[in-house]
């Protein structure tokens, strides 16, 4: 007896944007049983701090429970804590212009919704966060690339495209930079950089988005300022989150600009204000004066992962294995020499159990083949050891063959 072929298909419901996303594939090639993962950014859970979270929670239940376990509004004392915060970074941060989110995801992932329609030019860096972008793929975006070097993404060459886009008419719609501690190289731009991207902003009308998700874990060097408290006339939009400094799991983002932007961003938030429950007790916590305590015990811990991560790579790694030294984050970007590809390599480690994310992995336009982004952050020390070790194994197996 045949078949009998549907009349309709399910996905024949599916919008266009809905059909063009490609289910995500990464890991899925991946077969063996992985016993150390250098692949994700991942907080250390060893590092949560549970005793004070939850003091934080007994404390909003038991004062104010009614309240926060109701539809209601973002804690208002979160954002005044936030405004505080932002302003003695310098920062302006007045009410109107900042909003709390779920996470810095979720703003990254309403910038389509506000300034991209299908055909628009968005500049990012490459290599990048791809997380982000391809949020402005998926809305239709046409994505130009400019290269980062050891000092971040290159000016000089966001400037020379600003100048060629202009001749054709073009404005884009912004620049995704990650400008301290950048995802995934641990490169960290200087100032001038950061006072150029910032004047060529204004001079071409151009919004720059200033992802600093890391920007609190700094274990090496002077801190730089931000974009955002370089930007004196309203083009700097200013993306930031808990998740690396209190905990992913409690999805605590927020965005810091212009009030129009603010605005529009929170009209596009169709599920409303970030819960009552969890802000609360993120303000509660933050009232407490323990994060910066806090976040001193992170850079701690996260630079001895990764002066362990790096000590390990000088051991194990062929010596034109090129480690590049992060000032902070949770990220060591090694360039590999010619002879090697980063696609190969992964598949021959996962063999021995070992994951990391190729360089392609990184990149919008099929770059990164000569790459490896290695995470220190989550594995615990002798993990990170083995790890290397295995890896470096694997690599001069590699260039054997």
């Amino acid at each position: 007896m045949s078949a009998i072929t549907p009349a309709y298909r399910i996905d024949d419901l599916f919008a266009d944007r809905a059909r063009k996303i490609a289910p995500p594939t990464y890991g899925t090639e991946l077969t063996k049983i992985i016993t150390v993962s250098l692949t994700y950014g991942l907080a250390d859970p060893d590092l949560f701090p549970q005793a004070d979270i939850a003091a934080a929670t007994t404390a909003v239940l038991t004062n104010t429970a009614p309240a926060v376990l109701n539809y209601g509004p973002t804690s208002p004392q979160l954002y005044e804590q936030l405004s505080q915060r932002l302003q003695t970074q310098g920062i302006r941060a007045d009410r109107d212009r900042l909003l709390i989110s779920y996470g810095s995801a979720q703003i990254l992932g309403l910038l389509p919704d506000v300034f991209i329609e299908p055909g628009d030019v968005v500049l990012i860096e490459g290599p990048s966060f791809l997380g982000a972008v391809g949020r402005f793929f998926n809305a239709g975006a046409k994505v130009i690339t400019i290269p980062v070097d050891e000092l971040g993404l290159d000016v000089d060459a966001v400037e020379a495209t600003l100048i060629d886009l202009k001749k054709q008419g073009i404005r884009p719609r912004f620049i995704y930079t990650i400008p301290t501690f950048h995802n995934p190289t641990g490169s960290t731009m200087p100032l001038s950089r950061r006072k150029k991207l910032v004047a060529l902003a204004a001079e071409y009308g151009v919004l720059v988005v200033e992802d600093d998700a890391y920007g609190d874990l700094r274990f090496h060097g002077e801190s730089v300022p931000s974009l955002a408290s370089l930007d004196e006339e309203g083009w700097v939009l200013y993306v930031s989150t808990f998740s690396k400094t209190i905990a992913p799991g409690v999805r605590i983002g927020w965005a810091c600009g212009d009030p129009a932007i603010i605005e529009r961003l929170a009209m596009f938030k169709s599920e409303g204000p970030v819960g009552p429950f969890v802000s609360h007790v993120i303000a509660h916590y933050c009232a407490t004066g323990k994060l910066d305590t806090h976040i001193q015990e992170l850079i701690a811990a996260y630079r001895h992962k990764c002066n362990l991560m790096l000590d390990a790579i000088a051991r194990e790694f062929p010596s034109d294995v090129i480690a590049v030294k992060p000032d902070g984050g949770f990220f060591v970007w090694c360039k590999l020499p010619a002879d090697m590809s980063a696609k190969a390599i992964l598949t021959a480690a996962s063999e021995h159990g070992v994951t990391f994310l190729p360089g392609t992995r990184c990149y919008a336009n099929g770059q990164g083949d000569d790459a490896m982004r290695l995470a220190f952050s989550f594995q615990p020390s002798e993990k990170i050891v083995e790890g290397i070790a295995t890896l470096g194994s694997v690599l001069r197996e590699f260039r054997k063959s």
